[in-house]
């Protein structure tokens, strides 16, 4: 067996630099957070071919003493700590004291600098992990790097880089979250002499969002304020109309270090739950403020991740401010015109046509029309086939809609046996009636399972349903949060499972077919669910196969009833699945089409 040895410094570096430097990208976060860590108020980033040929950082912070340029490029060598202790009280965003020195391992670095109060600077040259002397430099207060040809002297690294484009993305993507969490900061950006960023001191943190991802996201933010203890939460959060189909929009930082947290990250997504459809992402820039020894940063190499102390009271606060931050949102969904729709341009008219007058209220004496008085949750008029697909109705769209004229003050009738349309005072709004009765249904069924379990019928004789094993094995082990939702199971031995009762809410839709539908969402799941997550998930699946469908027609008392429920509930503003339950299109916009504005 060969004898153990000491590696040489040099392979030394270039290990550490595939922990820490993966792209140029990575160069630019640490040179970042070094010129944050030094006070810099403004910092301007050159990059060359992506950062592949060059990366120049300089920054106007407190600058490098001159004896201490060789200690800059050693390795572990830091002036941000100095004890084990100061681990646990890390309150800048570099500590390690290898960025540099791995950076100096696979490029050539000209260090230049010169420490406040200076009457001059120096500057030093690292080829390679190879030092040269310190000479004088004559620049003004602050430090100067360049970073030339990156993994010159590992080329299979230099090979897995990507184009300049996708390169530069990354270097772009790394300043945007330093400029998010430093808005006091004067950040400028150029790629090959071009500036594709110059963002000013004076631009808070609202107007650096839309800096980097546009009007369509800054138009659509919330504030987010919260307290919890010695732990702030502050930001903003996007309305579920702005989702993504992927989380690159998410964005949290703690003590103004941007980070990734699985529980951060499960906490938003579940304040979300319900507005945002399966596969969907919502965008959301929080910004947590603790105490340092609350958490610990140490726990990966480039710091990306961190340990809290107690990361359930992180999850709680993050949901609970996100969702009551939302419930006092009006999230109906607004149906925009383009202005150049159908190819028309709006006409200048010299005189505008006088408004039609008010017409008068609509409304039927009790005589005239009885008060809806159905109860969803338990009716089951409403249900049609309740064992059919929801499927769009096969009838002639010219078809006339049924008209309603129900008591109170608005007016609404059905089309296409699917959609109602209602006259609100904000303008029309045009509800998808399988959607809302679904939200309808949920909320209800939510609020009865608060108060113990769902009412359930017990079949006669309990039904066999045959199942692979490992599916049986998955439903029972979920089976008293099923039984709390009326759904008996019991094992019968091998891949059978007994259906022993049934939810009264789902009517005459074939039991069997709803074990199975409960049975393709469990598999579904990468991770066993939590019971409140599973719960919350069965209970939308109940309300979606109890609801109206798509092709009901349904009576005028019934749509009166549906559309009154909509106005006691909460949350109705989106199905539980995340498709919006309504569509405003607004009064305004609609005077706008017809040229009477």
């Amino acid at each position: 067996m060969p004898r153990i040895q000491q590696l040489p410094l040099s392979v030394v570096t270039k290990i550490a630099a595939g922990e820490v430097i993966e792209r140029p990208a990575s160069v630019v976060k640490e040179l970042l957070e070094n010129s944050v860590d030094a006070g810099a108020t403004r910092i301007d980033i050159d990059v060359e071919q992506g950062g592949a040929e060059l990366i120049r950082v300089v920054d106007d912070g407190c600058g490098i003493e001159a004896e201490d340029l060789p200690l800059a490029f050693a390795s572990h060598a830091t002036s941000k700590l100095a004890t084990a202790d100061d681990l646990f009280h890390v309150r800048t965003l570099g500590f390690r004291g290898e960025a540099l020195a791995s950076i100096g391992g696979v490029a050539q670095v000209t260090l230049q600098s010169r420490a406040a109060g200076q009457s001059s600077g120096a500057e030093i040259v690292c080829h390679g992990g190879e030092l040269s002397p310190v000479r004088a430099w004559n620049g003004s207060t602050g430090t100067r790097i360049e970073v030339r040809h990156l993994f010159f002297n590992t080329p299979v690294r230099r090979k897995f880089l990507r184009t300049a484009a996708t390169e530069i993305g990354h270097v772009t993507e790394a300043v945007t979250k330093l400029a998010l969490a430093n808005p006091c900061l004067h950040l400028t950006v150029r790629h090959n002499g071009k500036l594709v960023h110059d963002v000013p001191a004076s631009a808070a943190l609202r107007d650096r969002i839309g800096i980097f991802f546009g009007s369509d996201v800054h138009d659509l933010l919330y504030v987010v304020e919260a307290k919890q203890a010695e732990v702030t939460l502050r930001g903003f959060v996007a309305d579920p109309a702005c989702e993504r189909g992927t989380a690159k929009l998410q964005y949290f930082f703690v003590n103004g270090r941007c980070i990734r947290d699985r529980s951060l990250t499960h906490a938003l997504q579940e304040a979300y739950r319900g507005l945002v459809m399966s596969g969907r992402y919502p965008v959301a820039f929080l910004f947590l403020d603790m105490p340092p020894e609350q958490l610990d940063v140490n726990v990966h190499p480039t710091k990306v991740e961190v340990r809290f102390r107690d990361s359930q009271a992180m999850h709680h606060l993050v949901f609970a401010a996100l969702k009551d931050r939302l419930r006092r949102e009006n999230l109906t969904a607004r149906l925009e015109v383009p202005p150049s729709f159908g190819g028309v341009q709006r006409l200048g008219y010299t005189n505008r046509p006088e408004p039609l007058p008010e017409p008068p209220p609509w409304t039927l004496t009790p005589e005239a029309q009885p008060a809806p008085t159905l109860p969803f949750a338990s009716n089951q008029q409403v249900h049609r086939d309740v064992s059919a697909p929801e499927e769009t109705s096969k009838q002639d769209p010219a078809m006339e809609p049924s008209p309603l004229l129900p008591p109170g003050s608005f007016k609404a009738i059905q089309l296409y046996n699917t959609y109602l349309v209602l006259e609100t005072p904000e303008g029309m709004l045009v509800i998808d009636q399988h959607a809302l009765h679904e939200r309808i249904l949920f909320e209800q069924l939510k609020e009865r399972l608060r108060f113990g379990q769902l009412e359930s019928q017990r079949l006669l004789v309990p039904e066999p349903v045959e199942l692979p094993a490992e599916q049986a094995a998955r439903v029972l082990e979920h089976r008293e949060a099923l039984e709390e939702l009326g759904l008996g199971i019991q094992d019968f031995g091998g891949g059978t499972v007994l259906l022993t009762c049934f939810p009264a809410i789902l009517g005459r839709r074939s039991p069997q077919a709803v074990l199975q539908a409960v049975v393709d969402h469990l598999v579904t799941k990468d991770q066993v669910p939590s019971r409140e997550a599973l719960l919350n998930d069965l209970l939308s699946l109940m309300a979606c196969h109890a609801a109206v469908r798509a092709g009901d027609r349904l009576t005028p008392e019934e749509i009166a009833a549906l559309a009154e429920q909509r106005s006691l509930a909460d949350d109705t503003h989106h199905c539980p699945h995340g498709r919006p339950t309504a569509l405003l299109f607004s009064r305004q916009e609609l005077e706008r089409q017809f040229r009477r504005v």
